[in-house]
């Protein structure tokens, strides 16, 4: 299979890739590691494409703007969420940085955004369980209210002697009572968070109504187009944030591809790796086309189109999404009609005609092929150009004698060239 440059409508990390570096850097055993670092990495963009289908589609997200992942809700109430992916059998317990850093990101927010009037909420997410007994347990969902959070929390602060929890307690100790109440009951803490293996089950659980055996492609999809969303909104490019309707549109727009009446497209805008030469590629399809003299444009075109419908197939069949023999109906009834419209073309045409009329005719027919063909679809709704233009080139590059042929003469300068029976 030719190796793939990317158009701009691409996935820059596909969601395979990812998982494969999962299951790499879960297997890390050095004591050296950043192994769960970098799953958190990893982590951020795949738990935000969940959190967003699970919430309304007015609902937008932001990654790495006040924290490490911003909700806003459609009344606009901002939620920050510290993502905390740690080794198995980790804790939280009272003194845990991860719980006390995210208190200091969530204050400033607080502080900046008027206290008590501020409109933020502020959420911890950690694969961590909470130790039993810790008095973080007053900010998980199932705890009631409870007015004695201030208390206990300058009693855990208290015992500490770190430098870092030390800064924390004094920025605290600038609210009043009332706002250090208020500050705290904005935040909830929800540990034993899904892992990032786990993520694409929970996905898939908003997939329903999309064909089971379709599901894993369409995920895959949609992540690989959440991912670069993600990369957009990271590296600045992107500066609103990512709207759940845009997420429910995309998920429409790629659930229609798996219909019994469409096929994915997944190729547009992909190049073949590596220059493409016109001049000198020995394939049957493009010596064709050189004997027409056609332009360099046109032959690189076919090129591509070959490219692209080739690979789109080989993704078709790998994701299981044929029927058995379509491909083959399908290239015969191109080959009928080609058949038909060749007939009409040639029909003026004599034994001894003349290079000038065959080269015309040829090209008429090979215009034919290019322009006219776009109602021969493999299924009702896949009406992608390279998909019939690709397919009648793999055709023209059958061996040992091509199924299709532009020139009248062609099979006969084959026959001289290959001593091949015509």
């Amino acid at each position: 299979m030719m190796a793939v440059r990317r158009g701009a409508d691409a996935a820059a990390t596909t969601p395979k890739q990812l998982d494969r570096v999962s299951s790499i850097m879960g297997d890390a055993g050095s004591p050296f590691s950043a192994a769960e670092q970098g799953l958190g990495y990893i982590f951020q963009p795949r738990f935000a494409l969940l959190k967003i289908l699970e919430l309304s589609e007015s609902s937008a997200v932001f990654l790495e703007k006040e924290d490490d992942i911003e909700f806003i809700s459609e009344s606009g109430i901002r939620s920050l969420g510290s993502l905390k992916h740690k080794a198995g059998g980790d804790k939280l317990t009272n003194l845990s940085t991860d719980f006390w850093k995210s208190v200091r990101i969530w204050l400033a927010y607080y502080r900046k955004t008027g206290g008590i009037a501020s409109n933020g909420r502020f959420l911890l997410f950690s694969t961590a369980e909470l130790s039993e007994g810790a008095f973080l347990s007053l900010f998980t969902e199932s705890a009631a209210g409870d007015d004695d959070r201030v208390e206990q929390a300058r009693a855990v602060l208290a015992t500490s002697t770190s430098a870092l929890i030390g800064k924390i307690r004094e920025e605290l100790d600038q609210l009043s009572e009332d706002e250090l109440n208020d500050f705290y009951s904005r935040i909830t803490i929800i540990d034993a968070t899904p892992r990032i293996t786990d993520l694409p089950a929970l996905i898939n659980l908003h997939l329903r109504t999309i064909r089971r055996e379709s599901r894993t492609a369409v995920f895959e999809r949609l992540e690989g187009w959440w991912m670069d969303l993600a990369i957009k909104m990271l590296s600045g490019e992107r500066k609103e944030p990512i709207y759940g309707y845009e997420v429910s549109d995309k998920l429409s727009a790629i659930a229609e591809e798996y219909r019994n009446d469409n096929l994915p497209i997944t190729f547009r805008g992909r190049l073949p790796d590596g220059q493409i030469d016109v001049a000198n590629d020995p394939r049957l399809f493009v010596e064709q086309l050189r004997i027409l003299d056609l332009s360099a444009t046109r032959i690189r075109n076919a090129i591509i189109d070959y490219y692209r419908a080739f690979e789109q197939r080989s993704s078709w069949a790998r994701e299981s999404l044929l029927i058995s023999g379509e491909i083959e109906e399908y290239e015969d009834r191109l080959i009928d009609e080609w058949s038909r419209y060749r007939e009409i073309v040639f029909e003026q045409l004599s034994d001894t005609g003349n290079d000038e009329a065959c080269l015309v005719a040829g090209k008429e027919l090979y215009r034919w092929a290019e322009m006219e063909t776009s109602t021969l679809r493999i299924r009702e709704r896949v009406t992608e150009p390279y998909v019939v233009r690709g397919a009648f080139h793999i055709l023209a590059n059958a061996s040992p004698r091509p199924r299709v042929f532009w020139h009248p003469r062609f099979l006969d300068r084959l026959q001289q060239l290959l001593g091949i029976a015509a």
